[in-house]
C-alpha cells in the first residue's frame, strides 16, 4: 500500500467519516433486449403499458425500440438499489406477455440492420433529436452494434463528505474545483486498472454467429462444428473489444482527463468539427435528418468510453455545458457486462466490489496521464478482452511486462484496507468477502463468468444462443413469480400514466421548429 493511500485511510478512520462513508450514492442503469418466445429480436413497439420511453423515470429504451433500459434512482443503500431494480424487472416481465428479457450482453438471433427498429419517442423536438441521433449511430457504426446490452453503474460521494475532505486537505482550491479534480483522479486511476473489472466480470466470450453474418475479419473461432457460435477461447468481454462499442473514427480522438477543461474542449471540438466520412449522410438537407450533424461526434454520448464524468443537466442544456457550469457531480462506469447467471445481470457481491474498487481509484494517488500511458492502458484492456484467461498472460506496466495474476493480486491487496473500512462502516464482512471472491478468481480463471459461460456451453452441448435463451426463460419465470408489493405495482402504474401526460405536455409546449431547436442546442457548444 502506498504512503498516500495509507494517509487517506488513516484520515477516513477519524470522527464523523463513518457516517459519511455510509452515504455513498449509487444508481444502476441496466439494458435488456426484448425478444420473442423463440429468441428473436422483438419487432413490436415499446409496450404502451410500460409508459413513455421519453419521460418515464424508471423504464426507457436505448438505441432500439427493443432495447429496454431500467434506471434506479440515486440511493445510499445497496439493498434498496437492487430491490428497486428487481421491482422494475418484476413489473416489466408481467407486462411483456409472451416476450422475454434477454439475459446476456451479446444479442439474440439477429439478421440485418433493417430488422433492428430504431427507438421512437414522440413528436417533440427533444424526442425527434433522440431518434435522429440514433439514426446517425446506425449509419456510422451499423445497427447491429447497437443491440449489445450493458450495465452502467453511477457512483458519487455525498456533499458532506466533500466538504469534510476539502477542509481536511487544507482547502487547497475552490470546493467545486477540488471535487472535480478528485473525480478526475478517480477516472485516471480507473483507466489504469479497469482491465481488472473486465477480467473479473466479463461475461461475453462468445456470440451467436448471426451477429457476424457476412463479416469475415472478426478473428473469432467457431465453438461448435456447425459454427452456430463464435468465441475467443480465453476471451472475457467481446462487448468491450472491436466487436462492441468501438469506433475506428474515434481512435484518433485524444481525450485527456488531466483537467476538466481538457476533457470539455476535446469533446467540444469533436462535436463541432466535420468528419469527411460522415458527409454523405443527410443532416437536415430538405428536411431529411439521418444524423444530427456530420461531425466526428453528434453529441457527447457518442464518445465511447469505459467511464464518464457526469452532472445532471438542466432542461435543454448540453452535458458539457453542465460540467463547465458546476463541475463533476458523479461518475458513470460503462464497462459492466450483463451476467446471465444472476436475475438482474449483477448481484450484491459485485456491487460491494465495485464500491471498493472505485473508492480505491478515488483515494489512491493519481498522477497526470501522458499519451504513452494511455496507449499502454488501451493495450492492456484489449489484451484482457481477447485473452484475459490465457495461462501465463502478461500485461504491460510502467516497469515492463508483468503476469496478469501478479498485477491483479497487487491491486486487490491494496484494496484490502478499503474493504475493511467499508465493513466497519456497515457493521458487516460483505466487502472483505467480495474482495476474497475476486482473489479466488484471479487464482483460478475458471471461476470467472466468461469461463463459466464456455464451460456450461460445452457441458450442455449448447450454442451461446441456447444457453442465453435458457437463462432468459428462467429469469422471466423468476420475476413473474416474484412477489411485487401492491403499493409498488400501483406506483409503477401511476408513473406509466403520468409519463404519457408528460410526453403530451412536452409536445404541446414546443414553440420552435426542429431546425431552430437544433441550432439553439448546438450554439451552446460555441460558448464553451
Amino acid at each position: 500500500m502506498s504512503p498516500h493511500l495509507q494517509r487517506q485511510l488513516h484520515t477516513l478512520t477519524g470522527p464523523g467519516y463513518r457516517d459519511l462513508l455510509n452515504r455513498i450514492q449509487r444508481g444502476i442503469e441496466k439494458e435488456s433486449l426484448r425478444v420473442t418466445a423463440d429468441g428473436r429480436l422483438a419487432q413490436t413497439p415499446h409496450p404502451q403499458s410500460l409508459g413513455s420511453a421519453l419521460t418515464h423515470p424508471s423504464i426507457t429504451t436505448d438505441y432500439s425500440e427493443a432495447l429496454l433500459e431500467f434506471i434506479t434512482p440515486v440511493d445510499t443503500s445497496t439493498t434498496r438499489t437492487l430491490e428497486t431494480l428487481a421491482d422494475v424487472h418484476s413489473f416489466v416481465c408481467r407486462k411483456l406477455d409472451q416476450e422475454l428479457l434477454w439475459a446476456a450482453s451479446m444479442p439474440c438471433v439477429v439478421s440485418d440492420d433493417n430488422s433492428i427498429p430504431v427507438a421512437e419517442y414522440g413528436s417533440s423536438n427533444v424526442a425527434r433529436m433522440k431518434t435522429v441521433y440514433r439514426y446517425g449511430l446506425g449509419h456510422r457504426y451499423g445497427r447491429l452494434m447497437q443491440t449489445i446490452a450493458g450495465i452502467h453503474y453511477n457512483f458519487s460521494m455525498p456533499a458532506d463528505y466533500w466538504q469534510r475532505a476539502w477542509q481536511d486537505a487544507g482547502e487547497p482550491e475552490p470546493l467545486q474545483d477540488y471535487i472535480t479534480n478528485r473525480y478526475l483522479g478517480l477516472i485516471r486511476n480507473f483507466h489504469r486498472h479497469s482491465w481488472l473489472l473486465i477480467y473479473l466480470f466479463g461475461a461475453s466470450p462468445a456470440v451467436c454467429a448471426s451477429f457476424l453474418s457476412g463479416r469475415d475479419q472478426h478473428g473469432l473461432q467457431p465453438f461448435d462444428e456447425r459454427g452456430r457460435t463464435l468465441h475467443m477461447p480465453h476471451g472475457t468481454s467481446l462487448r468491450m473489444g472491436d466487436l462492441g462499442y468501438n469506433s475506428e473514427a474515434q481512435k484518433g480522438l485524444t481525450v485527456c482527463y488531466n483537467s476538466l477543461d481538457n476533457y470539455i474542449h476535446a469533446l467540444r471540438d469533436a462535436i463541432m468539427r466535420p468528419h469527411a466520412a460522415y458527409r454523405d449522410f443527410p443532416c437536415g438537407q430538405d428536411g431529411n435528418y439521418q444524423q444530427l450533424n456530420d461531425s466526428l461526434l453528434q453529441i457527447e454520448n457518442e464518445f465511447y468510453s469505459t467511464i464518464r464524468p457526469k452532472r445532471i443537466t438542466r432542461p435543454g442544456e448540453t452535458p458539457l455545458n453542465a460540467l463547465q457550469r458546476a463541475g463533476i457531480e458523479y461518475i458513470e462506469v460503462r464497462c459492466i457486462d450483463v451476467s446471465p447467471f444472476t436475475p438482474l445481470g449483477l448481484d450484491v457481491e459485485q456491487v460491494h466490489f465495485l464500491d471498493t474498487f472505485l473508492l480505491y481509484c478515488m483515494l489512491e494517488e493519481s498522477p497526470p496521464c501522458e499519451a504513452s500511458e494511455r496507449s499502454l492502458q488501451a493495450g492492456n484492456l484489449l489484451t484482457v478482452v481477447n485473452r484475459g484467461r490465457e495461462p501465463g498472460l502478461e500485461l504491460q506496466s510502467a516497469t515492463g511486462p508483468q503476469p496478469l495474476q501478479t498485477m491483479a493480486d497487487e491491486l486487490l491487496d491494496n484494496m484490502a484496507g478499503i474493504a475493511g473500512l467499508l465493513d466497519d462502516t456497515h457493521d458487516s464482512t460483505a466487502y472483505s468477502a467480495a474482495l476474497m471472491e475476486q482473489r479466488a478468481r484471479t487464482a483460478d480463471p475458471e471461476r470467472t463468468p466468461s469461463a463459466r459461460i464456455l464451460r456450461e456451453m460445452r457441458e450442455r452441448e449448447q450454442p451461446f444462443f441456447r444457453l442465453a435463451m435458457d437463462y432468459s426463460e428462467r429469469w422471466a419465470q423468476h420475476f413473474r413469480e416474484r412477489p411485487l408489493a401492491a403499493a409498488v405495482e400501483q406506483r409503477f402504474e401511476d408513473e406509466t400514466l403520468s409519463s404519457w401526460t408528460a410526453q403530451r405536455d412536452m409536445e404541446a409546449s414546443d414553440t420552435l421548429d426542429f431546425e431552430s431547436y437544433l441550432a439553439r442546442f448546438y450554439a451552446q457548444y460555441r460558448d464553451l
